[in-house]
This record gives C-alpha cells, structure tokens and sequence, in this order.
C-alpha cells in the first residue's frame, strides 16, 4: 500500500527522549508523499526538556509538514466533523496518555485529535512509550488493544535492567504499522 496522498494526523505526547526518532520517521512519511498535520499534547507543546526546547519541536514540526500545529482542544475538536484524516498515529504515546484514552478523557489536543478521530471509525495508531507498561498502564494497552479502530506499533522492553516495566515502540516500524492499520489490521507481531 502506498502513503501517497494519504492524510495522516500525528499527535506528540510528551515522551520527549523519543522525538529524535519520530521526527526521522516522520521524513520518511513526507518523502513518501504522505500529507501530515500535527497535534501537539499541552505537555509537548510547552515543555522543555533536557531533550529540547518545546519551541524548537514546534517549529521543526511546521518546517516538516508546512502546516502550523493544532495546539488546542478547540482546534482538535474539528478532526472529527470534518473527516480530517485517514489515520493518525500517537507518535509517542506516554503511559498518562494511554490510561486517558483507555478511559474515554478528552483533556489535552492530543486526546480530542483521538476521540474526534476515532467517531468516523478510523484507525488510530499508538507508539506507546512508557515506563510503566508492565505496570499500572498494562490493564489500560490490554483495554486499548481490544478496542475496535486501535492498533500499535510493536513494541517490547527497552532496558528491563534497570526500568523492568517500560516499553517503547519500535518506531522504525512506523511505515508498516501505518500501512496494515490502514487495510484494518495490526503489524504482527506486536510485541518484541
């Protein structure tokens, strides 16, 4: 399946030791030909980070998609009515955002982007990336991943050492991911 043309709305949460790698694959997707639109969560949107200033994520984000940012609620709210997107993907989803969404709260950008997504039973994607997935948020992914419309980029421990509950996604399978969400099935296998 191609990307091209394809509208493809991206919510940033505020996992931000992983902006590096989602902007590289975001590249990816516009190289395809993929048209992007971007949400940032209040969190994403006002904090620096020892990984960068929230400004220069903003600004990177309008250079990559030539479109300014949806950073409100009220600016989130439309995706729904207007049939904004063919998919969207939480690129990243941080652990608070997964057990808001697994619990119908619609509180930040980010979350709207989802509810008023998911209302035209659309495919939503998620890049989980938390430190407490074998923790408190395993009940809230294993709720989400029998939820109609929600699929994941696979996913697995990233340094079960020293942080032995948290998962990241494999975000390299961005591309695939996308691709299978959008034929109504998830990119096997989903943990690794």
């Amino acid at each position: 399946m191609s990307l091209k043309r394809k509208h493809i709305g991206v919510a940033f949460t505020g996992s931000f030791c992983t902006y590096e790698k989602v902007f590289c694959e975001l590249e990816k997707l516009v190289n395809e030909g993929a048209v992007l639109q971007t949400i940032f969560s209040d969190a994403a949107g006002k904090t620096d980070s020892r990984f960068g200033k929230a400004d220069d994520f903003i600004k990177r984000s309008e250079k990559l998609t030539k479109s300014k940012p949806i950073m409100t609620i009220a600016e989130a709210e439309p995706i729904g009515p207007g049939s904004l997107f063919d998919i969207l993907v939480i690129f990243p989803c941080t652990g608070n955002t997964i057990a808001k969404l697994a619990n119908g709260i619609t509180d930040t950008p980010a979350l709207m982007a989802a509810k008023a997504h998911l209302r035209n039973n659309k495919p939503l994607l998620i890049s989980i990336s938390t430190n407490d997935a074998l923790g408190m948020n395993m009940k809230n992914i294993g709720l989400l991943m029998n939820t109609k419309n929600i699929y994941f980029i696979p996913f697995g421990q990233d340094n079960p050492k020293t942080k032995p509950n948290s998962m990241v996604a494999h975000t390299e399978l961005l591309i695939p991911s996308l691709e299978a969400a959008l034929e109504g099935r998830q990119y096997q296998p989903v943990i690794c």
